[in-house]
């Protein structure tokens, strides 16, 4: 489905990311962990079409998508729910949601999709005359999700989904990606959080300094003596 080939990122004259390459099959979950300033975020954010690579190609479902645009990729499939959840606290949750369904095949399918996502988080739906900004930390989640769901997404990329929640709400999100793969949809997961992450995961990659380091099956990485010093205090 996704296929990036040694794709180079750069912040002015800092390079952020070297020759990156990984792939992501249909219906797949798969995680990108590292520590803060691995080049996790910057690789969503390249994919999405915010930042523009400097080296090496993007392709989607066969087709190169790294000149594009990101209403483009969004438009194609591509969606990102970004690190601090980027709601717009002055209007209702409803309204929010509204805002994901934007692009013709989104619009045509919104009713449907709302109740996909009224279904999953049934507290959005409790909550829909509610302004954003008055929810919990968990809820503002939930509806960032559910917004970018609200898009229609073929390949949806989950930025620190769980940053900032308490045990307990972790574990609830964590639940509902699984269940929104297990409805079709793939994921691709970055997160600090390496233990839950990886268990949910059916493969992953790790990011040092830029660069993937390391790759393998979810269970296979939680295995690794270097992921259980480094990620997991072990």
């Amino acid at each position: 489905m996704l296929r990036v080939n040694g794709i180079d990122v750069f912040y002015g004259d800092l390079q952020a990311l070297r020759s990156i390459s990984f792939e992501v099959l249909p219906k797949e979950i798969i995680s990108m962990v590292g520590s803060n300033g691995a080049g996790k975020s910057t690789t969503l954010m390249a994919l999405s079409g915010i930042l523009r690579t400097k080296g090496g190609e993007i392709f989607f479902e066969n087709r190169p998508i790294h000149l594009d645009s990101s209403s483009r990729i969004v438009e194609m499939g591509i969606v990102q729910v970004p690190e601090g959840r980027q709601l717009f606290p002055s209007l209702t949750v409803l309204e929010n949601l509204e805002l994901g369904a934007q692009f013709s095949k989104a619009k045509k399918a919104k009713k449907k999709t709302m109740e996909w996502v009224n279904k999953l988080f049934p507290r959005l739906e409790e909550r829909k005359h509610q302004l954003a900004g008055t929810l919990s930390g968990g809820e503002q989640q939930m509806l960032a999700i559910g917004r970018g769901l609200m898009s229609c997404p073929t390949l949806l990329m989950l930025d620190e989904p769980s940053l900032g929640l308490a045990p307990i709400l972790v574990k609830a999100i964590f639940d509902i990606i699984k269940e929104i793969n297990q409805q079709g949809t793939t994921i691709l997961l970055v997160e600090q959080n390496v233990f839950h992450s990886l268990t949910l995961s059916h493969r992953g990659y790790v990011l040092e300094n830029g660069s993937v380091v390391m790759s393998g099956t979810g269970q296979d990485l939680l295995k690794n003596q270097h992921i259980r010093q480094s990620y997991l205090g072990l």
